[in-house]
């Protein structure tokens, strides 16, 4: 049974050589994310800091909506 690199080796080698080197450049760039901070290890915020700035301006609106009130204000007149 073929190994991984051997299937791999076997693929590419058919292949023209823009294809190929495509193949090799997502090697080197798996290669290089194994090096660095994987994506799946990148700090997300906390659920919690999502919604707090939302909440700071909860109750800010009362789900009622004037448009009238919209049009009265000082720089509208």
């Amino acid at each position: 049974m073929a190994s991984v690199v051997e299937k791999i080796v076997e693929t590419v080698k058919d292949m023209p050589e823009q294809q190929a080197a495509e193949v090799l450049n997502f090697a080197e760039f798996l290669k290089y994310r194994q090096t660095e901070r994987p994506l799946e290890k990148i700090e997300q915020p906390a659920e919690a800091d999502d919604w707090a700035e939302f909440e700071q301006f909860a109750g800010a609106w009362s789900g009622k909506f004037n448009r009238e009130e919209c049009y009265d204000r000082p720089g509208l007149r």
